[in-house]
């Protein structure tokens, strides 16, 4: 190795002799690419770059020169498109529509020298109005006419120097909680500042009412904290009045007309005391009070953001480019533009861009972001696989069956805002309580005003400020939904999906839990577990001839079958409910039940009963005679066991509800220690069970997957569909199960009782705590400022409890 490269500082290697004309003089480089970014900087009369640049603080560029790859331009040829361009484009001036501007995230900024470089670089080319660039976040904002240019010519030039630059996507819905968080912090400190130089004052004010002190000296104290608390009261406390005046507009009353009705009597009887030099000031008060009930305000609102950033995080999964194949050629397009039918390419480490079925490969999906599960799950042919999971080990091939508004994401989310947007009767209970609290303060405050107005005029309106302050019901509002809001976003997360807000409270009381077998219990699959050939027939011959005849039918008994079609059967003729016959090579078989297949060979053979009685068994007859028994079973599921064992030692009651007639329910039941068991029964007959229960007084949980469950998820209490339910199910069911792990539902019912029990104790210490303090309160022993920090921290004590349940294992 000789000298460094003078673009990119890395050593040049021996033999090496790339060299660029930079400010008049040959300078070494270390590649054709370092050559060709200096050559371009110097063309463009941009070699200022190198004396603002810090010494080998430039990388060596991944993807840099005049000439990109194929690949990367056509990618980069994507954000020309309307469709993609939604996301992250903007119109600043309507009246010019080709003037856009985008904001971009830049990878490989390192100095200031890299933002000098991007900006005067982005400014040179043809079309560009501005440009950008933000150190500290590595974001450029660019603006252009694309009349005059386009989006991936800007990318290229970008990509041309040494950088490389992305799209800044971020959610509408995340914008505005940033906006509401950041407008928060402003808010707090403002209070905080104000509070502090408040009580900096007060302190003054209080020593020198004990000590003595000048007029002049306390006009001057008086009328600096009336300039310090006036931004407090202006700004920071401004979202109380608006809350206020439109409450009372509404003719609803809410916590914030005690709040304002406290800071607002406060401020407004300090400052007529300033002004004309009489009475007591209570700036620190006022600004104390303002400052902490915004803090319980601030831990509520990132509570209540949490959960909302979980639910846009799921929308953010699909990727924004899909390689769709026609034929051999391999076409990259925005994944708006996807159809169903369309097949896609998808890559190791790649995002699937909608719901379809896997085609050809086979690979582990990693569905973590949608199940809590973090293994990857095994995918092969004929697999479903869902928009937004990503690829991990194989190239796969995937039909496209889903798209947009109508893909198994979009419906989680829907779910999802269903389930906020309801309230549960305990938050419905809440918030009548404390409206009538808040009625109960306004009343206690008058008549303890009154009281006081006969026994101390001079006292009363403190001590009334006092009682407002410390019985204002923040804890009490707060106590229910902090609590929901964290135990939902904390459910999601596990896998269990709740669709509808009284589900929480049901579940906590559940008595009974109801299952259905097929596809709940067990895994919906059914699988060939024995083959007994019947004579000399061998069991090979025996498999060929079922597949053949099972190749064309789409029942699920049938997929037990297709690995062995290797035959081609012809005059099918499919019985519903009984078998498939057909004719191979000239001779005709038939597949079935044990009388139905038999009636092909006369029926008059003697036919033994099936081998035994825990599969379903299928016979398989041509006109001599029987072939071969079949024997097909639908596995348990691995977890079911231990969940219904941990259901029975939490108290409730746990039953089969099947439709199935065979002697597999049984099997099933006695497997996972189930004693109650309803079988061969019909929708209707399933929708009585659960309803003559609920008349009984048991609380029911119904869980579910099939449309023959749809009555009976509609009907119970509480219904739970499996994750692979069908959609009528799960529209119908008030929660999803969409991770498949029966465990979740253990979990679910924990976190339940767990959250009734946080909210019984938040209600308790919110009403415990404002009954204690108003005899305190009114009787003089609370000042107001001391109400401010106790009611502040009786909602911080209600919110800490609540984000319990977030760290719930």
């Amino acid at each position: 190795m000789s000298n460094s490269c003078f673009h990119c500082g890395q050593a040049i290697p021996k033999g090496s002799d790339f060299t660029a004309m930079i400010q008049g003089q040959p300078r070494e480089m270390c590649c054709p690419g370092c050559q060709a970014v200096a050559e371009m900087i110097a063309e463009s009369g941009l070699d200022g770059f190198y004396k603002h640049r810090q010494s080998n603080l430039n990388t060596r560029p991944e993807i840099s020169g005049k000439a990109l790859p194929s690949e990367l331009t056509d990618e980069l040829a994507l954000y020309d498109s309307s469709s993609v361009q939604t996301g992250f484009v903007t119109y600043p001036a309507p009246e010019q529509p080709s003037i856009k501007e985008a904001m971009l995230v830049i990878e490989g900024i390192t100095c200031a020298a890299c933002v000098w470089l991007l900006e005067h670089h982005l400014k040179a080319q043809a079309g560009v109005e501005s440009a950008s660039v933000n150190l500290t976040n590595h974001r450029a904002r660019v603006r252009w006419d694309d009349d005059k240019t386009t989006l991936s010519r800007l990318m290229k030039a970008i990509y041309q120097i040494g950088y490389q630059g992305h799209p800044y996507h971020p959610d509408k819905e995340e914008q505005i909680l940033e906006t509401e968080k950041k407008k928060a912090i402003r808010r707090l400190g403002v209070a905080g500042l104000g509070m502090m130089q408040s009580m900096m004052m007060a302190m003054a004010l209080y020593a020198g009412a004990l000590e003595g002190i000048e007029p002049v000296y306390e006009a001057f104290l008086r009328w600096t904290s009336l300039i310090i608390a006036t931004p407090v009261v202006l700004y920071s406390a401004r979202p109380f009045f608006i809350a206020a005046l439109r409450d009372l507009k509404t003719r609803h009353l809410s916590m914030d007309i005690p709040v304002s009705l406290a800071i607002g009597a406060a401020y407004v009887a300090s400052v007529w005391a300033t002004v004309f030099q009489t009475g007591e000031v209570y700036y620190d008060s006022v600004t104390m009070f303002t400052f902490f009930l915004l803090i319980g305000r601030y831990l509520e609102m990132q509570a209540r953001h949490r959960t909302g950033r979980a639910g846009n995080a799921l929308l953010n999964l699909i990727p924004t480019s899909a390689t769709r194949l026609n034929g051999e050629c391999e076409t990259l397009i925005p994944s708006t533009e996807l159809t169903p039918g369309d097949l896609v390419l998808v890559k190791p480490g790649h995002t699937i861009p909608a719901d379809g079925v896997l085609i050809e490969g086979h690979s582990s999906i990693d569905e973590s972001a949608l199940t809590g599960e973090y293994l990857p799950t095994r995918k092969q042919t004929g697999d479903t696989v869902v928009g937004g999971t990503i690829n991990v080990e194989n190239p796969i091939k995937v039909r496209i069956t889903e798209v947009g508004a109508d893909t198994r994401l979009s419906a989680i989310v829907r779910l999802l805002d269903r389930a906020q947007q309801q309230k549960p009767k305990v938050a419905q209970i809440a918030d009548a309580v404390a409206s009538r609290f808040v009625a109960a303060v306004l009343i206690t405050a008058a008549i303890v005003s009154t009281i006081w107005w006969q026994i101390e005029p001079a006292n009363a309106f403190w001590i009334t400020l006092s009682v407002l302050v410390v019985t204002c019901p923040c804890a009490l509002s707060l106590a229910t939904p902090t609590a929901l809001t964290t135990a939902t976003g904390t459910l999601r997360q596990q896998g269990l999906l709740i669709t509808r807000g009284h589900v929480l409270e049901s579940l906590s009381q559940a008595t009974h839990i109801i299952f259905d077998k097929t596809g709940t219990l067990t895994e919906g699959n059914l699988s060939l577990s024995h083959t007994q050939p019947i004579g000399n027939i061998t069991s090979e011959f025996a498999l060929s001839i079922a597949g053949a005849l099972e190749a064309q039918s789409e029942h699920p008994i049938a997929k037990a079958f297709k690995p062995f079609a290797k035959e081609s059967a012809t005059q099918i003729e499919t019985t519903v409910g009984e078998g498939v016959e057909g004719v191979i090579q000239g001779k005709r078989y038939r597949i079935g039940k044990p009388v139905f297949a038999s009636q092909l060979c006369g029926g008059n053979l003697e036919l033994d009963s099936a081998p035994d009685r825990s599969s379903q068994w299928l016979l398989l007859c041509s006109e001599e005679g029987p072939m071969a028994w079949f024997g097909l079973s639908d596995r348990i599921r691995s977890e079911a066991a231990t969940t219904i064992h941990i259901l029975h030692t939490l108290g409730l009651t746990v039953e089969l509800l099947t439709g199935d007639h065979s002697p597999a329910v049984e099997s099933v039941a006695q497997t996972l220690g189930i004693q109650h068991i309803h079988r061969n029964v019909s929708p209707k007959e399933k929708l009585d069970i659960v309803q003559q229960r609920q008349s009984e007084g048991a609380n029911v949980i119904m869980v579910g997957d099939g449309i023959n469950d749809i009555p009976v998820l509609a009907g119970a209490q509480t219904s739970i569909a499996m994750g692979g339910a069908t959609d009528l199910a799960k529209t119908n069911a008030d929660a999803v199960l969409i991770s498949n792990d029966l465990t979740r539902l253990v979990e679910g019912i924990r976190l339940a009782r767990k959250t009734r029990a946080i909210i019984r104790q938040n209600i308790a210490w919110a009403l415990g705590y404002n009954v204690l303090v108003l005899p305190l309160a009114a009787t003089g022993f609370i000042a107001p400022y001391m109400a401010a920090i106790g009611m502040s921290a009786s909602s911080l004590v209600v919110v800490g409890n609540a984000l319990r349940l977030s760290k719930t294992k």
